[in-house]
């Protein structure tokens, strides 16, 4: 039995009828007579009989029609709802977005995607990229914006913002002065960073061990902009990309090049390479990539 036989029995229930009803399904009549034989064969039993011109149901064919009748409206929800998704008109993805990312280049994106896509529901979860990074490789999150690296092998991915540390220090700094600081020149410096959820906290600290020194942290906080008012206060010293630091208050700090060595910051979209992806979130996926890659 398939949905193609309730369907049959229904019409002939309605119509009363196999005449009228192979011509509503636009069928022949054989075709509906040969299928219900097939289908009374399978079941071994009989469905229907005829009394003069009237069709009537059996008992088994009474049972069956019962059931046809919720099991064909739940089949037409599920097409309409297929039909629904295929065309991008419902459906949700779930994005993981670092606070800077999120922040900053995001929110116009966002709104292009959701006025051409207004059924589709977007679940935001905000995190350090090391979290994000681990909620994408779970599945707990469709896709998700990190930082590079990635582990090639597990993610599939396309670069979204290429950029660089700058050292944030307060107007007052000895070092305030200078067109650029050289990594070296910070060994004494109190440093406030991202805690350990976000990668540049560990990209930072690798960084200063491979010039000879430890760096001293004071301040942990996962919030960019927290961490450019703790420097204004003349808490410490922080390195945010220079995207950022525009953003920052010019009266408090000021955000000066790094150099030997740069640290990169080069925020990626990636994605599993296996597992199932859903329509919306292949769209999401295509939709970005045409914004931001050029």
């Amino acid at each position: 039995m398939d949905i193609r036989h309730l369907q049959y029995v229904h019409e002939i229930v309605r119509l009363n009828s196999f005449t009228k009803a192979a011509q509503a399904l636009h069928i022949t009549q054989p075709t509906i007579s040969k299928a219900i034989k097939n289908l009374e064969a399978e079941l071994n039993v009989e469905l229907f009989t005829r009394d003069g011109k009237q069709v009537k149901l059996t008992d088994a064919g009474q049972a069956i029609s019962h059931y046809a009748v919720p099991i064909l409206h739940l089949f037409d929800q599920l097409q309409g709802e297929l039909k629904d998704l295929t065309y991008l008109n419902k459906g949700s993805i779930r994005i993981g977005l670092p606070p800077m990312a999120g922040a900053n280049f995001f929110p116009s994106v966002i709104k292009k995607f959701q006025e051409q896509y207004e059924g589709i529901t977007i679940k935001m979860i905000e995190d350090g990229a090391n979290k994000i990074q681990e909620f994408v490789e779970d599945g707990s999150i469709d896709v998700g914006v990190v930082l590079s690296p990635i582990q090639e092998e597990l993610f599939d991915s396309f670069l979204l913002v290429k950029d660089e540390l700058k050292v944030i220090v307060p107007l007052t700094h000895k070092l305030a002065s200078q067109q650029q600081i050289e990594l070296i020149e910070l060994k004494n410096e109190r440093f406030i960073l991202f805690n350990s959820d976000f990668t540049l906290h560990d990209r930072i600290i690798t960084a200063c061990r491979s010039v000879g020194f430890e760096a001293q942290i004071v301040y942990e906080s996962s919030q960019w902009d927290f961490i450019g008012e703790m420097v204004g206060a003349e808490l410490g010293i922080a390195m945010l990309p220079d995207t950022i630091c525009q953003l920052l208050n010019p009266e408090k700090v000021k955000a000066i090049p790094l150099f030997n060595p740069s640290i990169p910051w080069q925020l990626m979209m990636v994605w599993r390479k296996e597992g199932y992806l859903s329509l919306a979130a292949r769209e999401w996926i295509r939709f970005t990539k045409d914004i931001f890659v050029e």
